[in-house]
């Protein structure tokens, strides 16, 4: 199987996989980058994780995830901070790990609405409150907070966030080095601006991360679990991937699902179908340069 070089596995789509074995498949496979989630990598603690990392020889695209930071000041939310802080570490020390062209990204995933309250202004508010807090961590780390905007599906438990206009106006005070945002298909799709602020973040240089996958209906009674290989619904990946191109990003490409079926098929099944797809709907809208 020849594997694009600028897919990158990312490690949600074989949830289960415990880092070796998701290291070890991913490689075997032909791909030269990996997606990776922080439980994972904590089963088997930091420095572990990253000299197997490194023994792969497999770039990391970004670490998934941080955020989480809605709640009202008090101790709740000085935990979120600090555990963002301790992201932002594992994120330097995994990019570091990774072969050459790993990217430094720790993508970010707002948070909801308090429970008991109705306070999406606020909510909002306090997600730009933590970036001007995490901001000179980052820096200082060298590491990228890539806020990713979800579809307003999620709005209420997981994201305030919801488009990519959003996204950018909140990471614009900060350099773009430090802030980016993530253009993820299943959560813009439907969005009418998506494009022109996909040039917007070009112009801008704030393209963190390509995440890939695709929408199609009845959605499941779980709608975290609607995420489809690309090809399999209604996402236009020629003219999503033209306009990222078109923007100036060269990075590694994920896809990411979250579906139950896939996470029930075999884990080598899932790791060649990923690419097959990929290379079926996005590929032939990429340049011939690898990342």
């Amino acid at each position: 199987m020849t594997v694009h070089p600028r897919l990158s596995m990312n490690q949600a789509t074989i949830k289960h996989a415990p880092l070796d074995e998701a290291l070890r498949l991913t490689r075997e496979a032909g791909y030269e980058s990996i997606g990776l989630w922080r439980e994972p990598v904590q089963a088997v603690g930091l420095e572990s994780a990253a000299r197997r990392l490194a023994d792969s020889g497999l770039r990391v695209s970004s670490l998934c995830r941080g955020g989480f930071f809605t709640l009202p000041e008090g101790s709740e939310r000085r935990a979120a901070l600090d555990e963002n802080r301790r992201a932002i570490d594992e994120t330097a020390t995994l990019a570091a790990a990774g072969a050459p062209g790993s990217a430094a990204v720790l993508v970010l995933v707002a948070g909801g609405i308090p429970g008991g309250t109705t306070d999406l202004a606020g909510s909002r508010a306090r997600v730009a409150d933590a970036l001007a807090e995490l901001a000179p961590d980052a820096a200082a780390a060298g590491v990228t907070l890539a806020i990713e905007p979800l579809h307003p599906m999620y709005a209420s438990d997981r994201a305030v966030v919801s488009t990519l206009k959003q996204a950018l106006d909140l990471a614009e005070p900060f350099d773009a080095a430090t802030v980016g945002v993530v253009v993820d298909t299943f959560h813009l799709w439907w969005d009418p601006e998506v494009f022109e602020q996909i040039a917007r973040a070009g112009a801008s240089g704030r393209i963190a991360s390509y995440q890939v996958c695709d929408w199609a209906t009845p959605l499941p009674a779980d709608v975290l679990l609607a995420r489809h290989y690309p090809g399999d619904g209604v996402i236009d990946f020629a003219e999503f991937t033209t306009a990222v191109e078109s923007a100036g990003y060269t990075g590694d490409i994920e896809v990411e699902l979250f579906n139950e079926a896939i996470w029930a098929t075999p884990w080598p099944e899932v790791v060649a179908r990923t690419a097959s797809s990929f290379d079926a709907v996005v590929a032939p809208a990429l340049s011939a340069v690898s990342a």
